[in-house]
């Protein structure tokens, strides 16, 4: 390239040395300084540019006068179209290369998305993006099984339909980033509630904020815990209580077998301490079988009942999702605060829906009607259900009785968790089935507001 140019500047300034006089060709010296701009540094240009600038003016023939002007103006030219010419060659190879470069990162990030979309697709664990509408932009398949919907079918909806709490967390940070995670009741497309374990977090977009997060059913976990949790208690309560009866009743056999030798003693018949000894030993007797005397009231703590019931709605609608038994709701708007040991309430809810459910097995009506209503001072929670109902009313609530489940204890350690803390578990008659209240009181706060 170098050498061609270097021959084109030859022969252009034979021309010129061979032409007439006054008549000058030099502007051809354009074409070797544009052939070499892309090829020399930009020192050997400005020489080139002026070796082109003398040779120009040697063979030119023109008037001495002006020869140093035109030597400037012609040097000015052939340097600076060297120069632009160099320059833009060299942008037009940074282009190139720069687009070679963004070809590359778009082929490298288009097999990145390929990756993470089988990634999510394949997925156990539900993924969804949202935007800020909270219109859901993007769903697994795992997310349309979680939710009982057909195929795409969550594209485009709210997703405050399925997991309200998610959305208000959202729309409660909106202006910024973050990670976080929650717990929170869901729906499925059928109704049915589940709780859902949800991580998530948002990042920005030239659209708007955008949510993307893991979601999980824990409502199987959760029953698991919670069953496990009663029937622990529920055992641990009963080997307690038996242990002290057999004692107590033992107590009661040894001190009848001293009654009936005190008994044939002549004259101590007669005596009226003698008879009232016999009466504290059956007295003691019974108490080894009935109900033993409840606990004092222990420190109840604020609970915001909704929260426990949305909480046991899971529970419910995971332990009758497949027994054929329909549940009704029915709860008063805006349930005050009341006081209560959270953990033990749920306790004791559960264990009235497993009552209910294993009274409704072999029955051909199978409704449980679940009702929470105000009443003076207290809020009322009612289980009603269709079962076969209750035979002996009167027993109960106590301990040990025969055919009740796997520990005859569930109603008498229910009923006394109730009251541990000011609240009560009653029976309450009913034509068909069986309905227990769940008694709890209201907060000092809540009843002078309602005073």
């Amino acid at each position: 390239m170098f050498a061609t140019a270097l021959c084109m500047v030859a022969l252009i300034a034979l021309v010129d040395w061979r032409v007439e006089p006054y008549i000058s060709i030099g502007f051809l010296y354009l074409l070797p300084v544009l052939l070499i701009g892309a090829r020399l540094s930009w020192p050997q240009i400005i020489a080139f540019g002026l070796v082109c600038a003398v040779l120009q003016e040697a063979f030119a023939h023109l008037p001495e006068s002006e020869r140093v002007i035109r030597l400037v103006f012609s040097s000015t030219g052939f340097i600076g179209t060297g120069l632009f010419v160099s320059e833009l060659l060299r942008n037009r190879d940074r282009i190139v290369q720069h687009s070679e470069e963004m070809q590359q990162s778009l082929q490298l990030q288009r097999e990145a998305e390929g990756q993470l979309q089988l990634l999510v697709d394949t997925s156990p664990a539900a993924i969804v993006t949202i935007d800020a509408k909270g219109e859901v932009l993007i769903a697994n398949d795992a997310a349309l099984r979680l939710l009982e919907l057909d195929d795409d079918a969550l594209v485009g909806q709210l997703i405050s339909q399925y997991l309200p709490a998610l959305q208000a967390a959202f729309e409660s940070q909106r202006s910024q980033a973050f990670r976080a995670s929650l717990q929170s009741r869901g729906q499925r497309s059928n109704g049915e509630s589940f709780l859902a374990g949800i991580w998530f977090s948002t990042y920005p977009t030239h659209s708007g904020p955008r949510l993307t997060a893991i979601i999980a059913d824990l409502s199987d976990d959760l029953v698991a815990g919670r069953t496990s949790s009663l029937d622990y208690t529920l055992r641990n309560t009963r080997i307690l209580m038996s242990g002290m009866a057999h004692e107590v009743r033992n107590v009661c056999s040894a001190m009848r077998v001293i009654y009936k030798n005190l008994e044939r003693q002549p004259g101590l018949v007669l005596s009226e301490d003698f008879r009232a000894l016999d009466s504290l030993i059956q007295s003691l007797d019974k108490i080894s079988t009935e109900e033993i005397g409840h606990p004092s009231s222990t420190t109840a703590a604020v609970v915001r009942l909704p929260e426990v019931l949305d909480e046991l709605r899971v529970l419910v609608d995971s332990a009758y999702s497949n027994s054929g038994i329909t549940v009704e709701w029915s709860l008063a708007d805006s349930l005050p605060l009341v006081r209560a040991d959270r953990f033990g309430l749920v306790q004791v809810f559960l264990n009235l829906v497993s009552n209910s459910k294993r009274a409704m097995l072999n029955t051909a009506k199978k409704e449980l009607r679940i009702a929470a209503v105000c009443e003076t001072n207290s809020v009322v929670i009612r289980f009603a259900d269709t079962g076969t109902g209750i035979s002996f009313p009167e027993k109960l609530f106590r301990p040990f009785q025969p055919g009740t489940g796997a520990t005859g204890l569930g109603l008498y350690v229910s009923r006394t968790i109730m009251r541990s803390f000011g609240g009560d578990l009653a029976f309450e008659p009913q034509s068909e089935g069986t309905c227990f209240a769940v008694v709890l009181p209201m907060t000092v706060a809540e009843e002078k507001a309602r005073g």
